[in-house]
């Protein structure tokens, strides 16, 4: 593979892998403003176009799987640097700290032979030695693997990230949300120095102007070293809360603890047990180094916190931890049994805005009509081991390619024409639920169409039990939808009717 690059030479340039997941997405726009030119490696290029930055001229986007090597090292030709932003958050099997070791050690061999200057990897914090977690142990491995050639690697270790959309924050805030007693593991009382993402961004940064770092592992984190608990306490005061009782017991185990996160919070059992699981590492910085080469104040626990509920709450958070992974492929409908139910109707209102509303389906906006049945499937999805409803939206009012959507993943998105959500419930077969919107006279016309491809006899008994409550729920948002998009062309036309000169207000009503 061969790359040819659009993007300006003058700007040095430089290579992100996990662009489209949590702090590549947020690290992208900021090496741009640094004055760098970014080509960024993705599995699926369009997880990008919805991001701001997706056409600045000095961002390229390459599709590549980092299991072909010469592909990409082709890919690393030219590039000053390179981030290394891959992990498996989700510990699932035995083989996956085999897969990560096999990843890195291929991704240093493509750098050495495009010539880049060197890797920077992002880490976990973490005491030395033989006691760390399966996870931060594979962490480790990943920095001895991609230091196996003649590239230097520049590491930043860090401990619990906190910005709007990280996973370890939505765990801390949904606990003590939801939870007014916890009984919780002995880990309650490690200590931890939790960083803002703007000042882990800082330092990924940083590091490219700062030649000392070279070669360099360094620790990152911010003015606070507390426990997990007085994290728990300064939660509950930014969310002006009562503290929260916690009683700390010897008996939960990683893996009960993973499975009780998984039910109160948004979090997968998948992700929460290698989070879990670190827990019990004491993860304090050893030294100011990260300072002393990269002058920084970062900011306070509690400054951090306020920050990240202030994005959550207002719908702004750039990224989000379930915006990371691979996408699914698109369903095979050409061959078995495909249950269809398609249903239509007519909207007094244009075309922009039927779509509009219908972006806005799911998290705290709901579903249009029995939100009581949703929530009880939700809850039904959590108890299986599915994501439920409680991963909820980036932003209440607009989709885009590749996010989630509580237990939905979009999968199509055409701005003011097509809308599709794949199912990522658990279930016996592959679900889709698609929103299409066409011009008509006096309006629009929606058509919402949900289609299940069984898996066995199991998924055709499900779609029958589920079938007699669509006239319900699919028939009831049909018209939720149109409910609120008719509202909404009635508000702009009163409005549009109000600031018009009064003779021709007159003329209008």
């Amino acid at each position: 593979m061969t790359v040819e690059s659009n993007i300006s030479s003058e700007r040095p340039l430089v290579l992100v892998t996990g662009a489209t997941g949590y702090i590549g997405g947020r690290l992208v726009p900021r090496l741009i403003a640094a004055g760098y030119s970014v080509r960024c490696l993705v599995r699926c290029a369009r997880k990008i176009d919805a991001r701001p930055w997706s056409t600045d001229t000095s961002v390229q986007v390459l599709e590549c799987d980092l299991e072909h090597e010469d592909r990409l090292a082709s890919a690393m030709q030219g590039c000053t640097a390179a981030y290394y932003l891959i992990h498996s958050m989700m510990a699932v099997g035995s083989d996956y700290r085999a897969r990560d070791k096999k990843l890195a050690a291929a991704f240093a061999r493509a750098a050495a032979a495009a010539g880049v200057g060197r890797i920077v990897y992002l880490g976990g914090l973490g005491e030395i030695g033989d006691g760390l977690s399966e996870h931060l142990a594979s962490r480790r491995e990943v920095e001895d693997s991609l230091a196996s050639t003649s590239v230097p690697v520049t590491v930043l270790r860090a401990a619990m990230i906190i910005g709007s959309g990280s996973a370890s924050f939505e765990i801390l805030r949904y606990l003590v949300e939801r939870l007014p007693v916890m009984v919780t593991p002995r880990w309650v009382k490690t200590l931890c120095q939790p960083i803002a993402v703007r000042d882990v961004l800082h330092y990924l940064v940083a590091c490219l102007e700062s030649p000392a770092t070279t070669g360099r592992t360094l620790d990152i984190g911010g003015p606070d070293v507390l426990t997990y608990r007085e994290l728990m306490d300064i939660m509950s005061d930014a969310l002006g809360l009562r503290r929260r009782l916690v009683i700390p017991v010897p008996v939960l185990t990683p893996r009960l603890s993973s499975l009780w996160i998984h039910l109160v919070t948004p979090i997968s059992h998948r992700i929460a047990r290698p989070l879990a699981e670190g827990l019990r590492n004491r993860v304090v910085c050893r030294n100011d180094d990260a300072c002393r080469l990269m002058p920084h104040e970062c900011v306070s626990v509690e400054r951090a916190i306020k920050l990240a509920l202030g994005k959550s709450t207002s719908g702004s958070a750039e990224t989000a931890w379930s915006d990371a992974g691979p996408m699914p492929g698109d369903p095979d409908w050409s061959g078995g049994k495909i249950f269809k139910d398609s249903r239509s109707t007519h909207v007094a209102a244009c075309t922009d805005d039927i779509f509009a509303i219908v972006s806005r389906i799911g998290g705290d906006n709901g579903y249009f009509a029995a939100d009581g049945l949703w929530h009880l499937r939700g809850m039904m999805d959590r108890l299986v081991g599915g994501p439920g409803l409680r991963r909820g939206r980036r932003s209440p009012n607009k989709l885009a390619y590749g996010e989630a959507v509580d237990f939905w993943r979009v999968t199509g998105h055409e701005e003011g024409k097509r809308l599709e959500l794949r199912a990522e419930m658990r279930l016996p077969g592959v679900a889709t639920l698609t929103f299409e919107v066409a011009p008509a006279p006096n309006g629009g016309i929606l058509t919402q169409t949900a289609r299940f491809k069984p898996r066995g006899l199991a998924g055709i008994a499900y779609w029958h039990a589920v079938a007699p409550l669509h006239g319900i729920v699919f028939q009831g948002m049909l018209h939720g939808i149109r409910r609120a998009a008719e509202a909404r062309a009635a508000v702009k036309q009163s409005s549009a009717i109000q600031q018009q000169p009064a003779d021709e207000r007159r003329r209008a009503l």
